[in-house]
């Protein structure tokens, strides 16, 4: 009963564990392997702490099988397994060339976001907190910084990577279906940063929108003036 209340706080516009694209949903798969291994480990200490107060028996497992096997061999075993899935997953979710891949960009600077899209037409549209692109296709985005180091996070499309200046970094992103995903730089950046806030619009491509910036109506969520 108390994972309960416990895991409805992982939900919401920044969770992790609500994934709505593919490398998102292959991270939180990561994310509940590595639980599971925190899990076990942690029973397996409860249970040496157990066994270091507890009565020996006669025909009790000796300390060859609580130190060598569960201490070290059980503890390496789980820590290989989460190691193994970590490369795994980092591996499928990184980006490969493709014919119906889209080439977006994302420029940092404090403190907000500029994205540079292909329109419906394909002409490169500008806009200020807000990415559009079409639902159901793999978007690379280039990320930059004009100024200092950012970072670029849409928690339920995929992980975060950073937005250095001088440096391209490439993530791979794909929303399943059309709908609106918050995003935030994950890398504190000044008095500003709480405005870095900006949008993922993904659209139904036989149904383009307008591509404009977002009407932010919360004013914690507005750029510093």
């Amino acid at each position: 009963m108390l994972m309960v209340p416990l895991l409805a706080g992982c939900a919401g516009p920044l969770s992790t564990l609500s994934p709505q694209g593919p490398a998102a949903a292959e991270i939180a798969v990561l994310w509940w392997a590595m639980l599971a291994g925190a899990v076990l480990i942690t029973i397996m200490v409860l249970a040496l702490v157990w066994r270091g107060f507890a009565r020996a028996e006669g025909n009790a497992p000796g300390e060859t099988f609580w130190i060598k096997g569960m201490g070290l061999g059980f503890s390496f075993a789980v820590l290989i397994a989460v190691v193994s899935a970590g490369i795994w997953v980092g591996e499928r979710i990184q980006p490969r060339p493709g014919a119906d891949v889209i080439r977006v960009e994302a420029i940092a600077r404090q403190w907000g976001w500029r994205f540079l899209q292909p329109g419906p037409d394909g002409t490169m549209i500008e806009t200020e907190r807000r990415l559009h692109i079409p639902a159901g296709q793999p978007v690379d985005v280039v990320i930059r910084s004009e100024d200092v180091i950012h970072a670029f996070w849409v928690p339920q499309l995929a992980g975060k990577m950073d937005a250095l200046p001088g440096r391209d970094n490439l993530l791979r992103i794909e929303a399943f279906s059309p709908g609106l995903y918050h995003g935030t730089s994950a890398e504190f950046s000044g008095i500003g940063y709480a405005g870095m806030r900006f949008e993922v619009l993904a659209y139904d491509p036989a149904d383009p929108p307008a591509f404009t910036d977002p009407d932010f109506t919360d004013p914690d969520e507005r750029p510093p003036e």
